[in-house]
């Protein structure tokens, strides 16, 4: 279920995710409102080791709640992409079907290797996964 009834609850959110989450070293996220009923969050988190997440998601306030309508996750460690996820869709690959459209890029062949993705979602926050993924990678 998405917790966000507003835009304002969403900025909200975003701004206060180092308080919830102390392996953020760093933050660049910002919500830049496109119009009346759009907004974008665009941005990095950092984390210990070189990691860092960045982060494209459009949003749409018109009805409450705020939904996201696209998203776009890089996984990095220093100058290596070692993941992403989005949701364009792939209607002709069976193997991603348990999640359509939300899937994972990941090595070997990055651009073509993808796995299902239970984890993203458009109704609820997608963060705090991509977040206790890094946080496990920094335990190992």
């Amino acid at each position: 279920m998405n917790p966000f009834q507003s835009l304002r609850d969403y900025e909200e959110y975003v701004y206060t995710l180092q308080q919830h989450f102390p392996a953020i070293q760093r933050s660049t996220l910002v919500v830049v409102q496109r119009g009346k009923r759009v907004a974008v969050l665009q941005g990095e988190l950092t984390f210990a080791q070189g990691y860092r997440i960045t982060i494209r998601e459009r949003l749409s306030f018109d009805t409450d709640p705020v939904e996201l309508e696209f998203y776009g996750y890089e996984l990095w460690h220093g100058a290596d992409k070692w993941a992403w996820y989005d949701a364009q869709p792939h209607p002709n690959d069976p193997t991603l079907a348990s999640t359509y459209p939300h899937h994972k890029h990941i090595p070997p062949h990055i651009k073509r290797n993808r796995i299902p993705a239970p984890n993203m979602s458009f109704v609820r926050p997608n963060l705090p996964a991509l977040i206790r993924e890094i946080t496990e990678l920094l335990k190992e």
